[in-house]
């Protein structure tokens, strides 16, 4: 299994990094978009609190299962086989996710918001325009019983082990959730905000998120087949998780705040030009 750090402090640092970039996830954006519009006009008072509706069913179920595996982690031991299996599956859907948002800014129409695209809300079918807390915290937990969720859970839950056991694993699963809550709240009352706006703000805001989030999907994708392939760079990378994990919460996060700068800070007459 990939190292995690042995220390119980940088571990849980480490896992509420996590938490925040799994939060950036496309599908996670494409989801949240998709309900947070559809209660704009369904239900408005709930339509600001989709993505933090969201992550805490998400979590829940993240929780769950570190509770589960850490009761079980003494007498299984995952499979090196299973570990290779779920990285390459986690670098197809990262470039799938990000070649398909691309796709989706080079085919809007100038006039439009682009709005990212997921794979795994598409199986969900009715479930994406819940109109209830309750179905909306169910959408998410249902994408929580995916492989590169319960694998990257697993991972840190067996870690927690050799803390104390289910404590430290239901500990870490409750930060995972907290860095969820915090960039899929933020998501859900960004789009709520985008929404009300029709102008050219909510249009190069829009462009700005989803070329940032398509593009660090498809360089996440490209470093773990480097890794993959190089045996010396994935030696390099080694305890280096937090960094990466880190950078990527950053740019993404900075992309966010540019967006949002760009909303209030375009004159009216750029907008009025841009008709």
């Amino acid at each position: 299994m990939e190292a995690l750090p042995n220390d119980l402090f940088a571990l849980s640092l480490l896992v509420f990094i996590l938490g925040l970039k799994h939060g950036f996830d496309a599908d996670h954006l494409a989801t949240i978009d998709g309900l947070t519009r559809f209660n704009s006009r369904a239900n408005p008072r709930l339509a600001r609190f989709c993505g933090a509706l969201f992550s805490l069913g998400h979590g829940a179920v993240v929780v769950a299962i570190a509770l589960a595996v850490s009761a079980f982690a003494r007498r299984w031991q995952t499979p090196e086989w299973l570990e290779l299996f779920g990285a390459w599956v986690s670098i197809a859907f990262l470039a799938t996710l990000g070649l398909i948002n691309i796709h989706a800014v080079l085919r809007t129409d100038p006039a439009q918001v682009v709005r990212p695209v997921g794979l795994k809300g598409r199986f969900l079918g009715r479930l994406t325009t819940a109109a209830s807390p309750g179905l909306v915290a169910l959408v998410g937990a249902l994408f929580a019983l995916s492989f590169d969720t319960i694998s990257q859970t697993a991972l840190f839950a067996v870690t927690a082990t050799q803390f104390g056991g289910w404590r430290d694993a239901l500990m870490l699963g409750l930060l995972f959730m907290l860095g969820m809550l915090v960039t899929d709240g933020v998501n859900g009352l960004w789009i709520s905000r985008l929404i009300c706006r029709a102008d050219q703000l909510a249009l190069i805001a829009s462009r700005v998120m989803s070329l940032v989030v398509a593009g660090v999907s498809l360089l996440v994708a490209a470093f773990g087949v480097v890794k993959l392939a190089l045996p010396s760079i994935a030696a390099w990378s080694e305890g280096k998780e937090m960094f990466f994990g880190g950078a990527v919460v950053a740019l993404v996060a900075g992309s966010f705040l540019l967006a949002l700068w760009l909303t209030r800070t375009v004159s009216p007459a750029t907008v009025s030009s841009g008709d």
